[in-house]
């Protein structure tokens, strides 16, 4: 599942739709993340300045907040690594991060609706969404590992031990 968006939209059909003003600079913020999904903000920098020419970093992070609140945008953090931004709005998926190089994926819900995982004690909360990332070694990072016979490789794909 993808934002509620259609997806033969223009980024100016989304700035519009979600109440914002179209400028040079969100439309290619969102062109920039849609060609790179959960792209870094160096990355959106890099690509909006690419299209514009001069732009600052506080204006790209300044537009990289307002698509996030208009809810255009999903920010996502993965422990030890830059913010990273998704166009994939709307659904309560999860993400896969490669702990050697940083790639992203994404994994669906197994439930398939928000939130997809029921915690022991909600403290009183109404639960609407949970964040989960799994962690792991990527079908590159993996194969470069195992051809240098890193013994990580064996211990990251071998099977835990059961707990008493």
């Amino acid at each position: 599942m993808t934002s509620t968006a259609p997806a033969a939209a223009t980024p100016e059909d989304l700035l519009r739709g979600a109440g914002l003003r179209v400028t040079a600079a969100r439309v290619a913020a969102l062109r920039a993340v849609g060609e790179n999904q959960h792209a870094t903000t160096d990355a959106v920098l890099g690509s909006v300045r690419s299209e514009l020419g001069t732009v600052s970093v506080q204006a790209v992070y300044d537009v990289l907040h307002a698509l996030t609140d208009a809810g255009l945008l999903r920010r996502i953090e993965p422990a030890g690594h830059p913010a990273r931004y998704e166009r994939r709005t709307g659904d309560n998926h999860h993400h896969i991060v490669c702990r050697s190089c940083g790639a992203i994926g994404d994994v669906d819900c197994t439930v398939g609706h928000a939130p997809c995982l029921t915690p022991s004690d909600d403290h009183g909360f109404v639960v609407e969404t949970a964040e989960v990332t799994y962690w792991g070694l990527c079908p590159d990072c993996r194969d470069k590992e195992s051809a240098v016979g890193d013994p990580a490789v064996e211990h990251a794909t071998r099977q835990p031990a059961a707990r008493p």
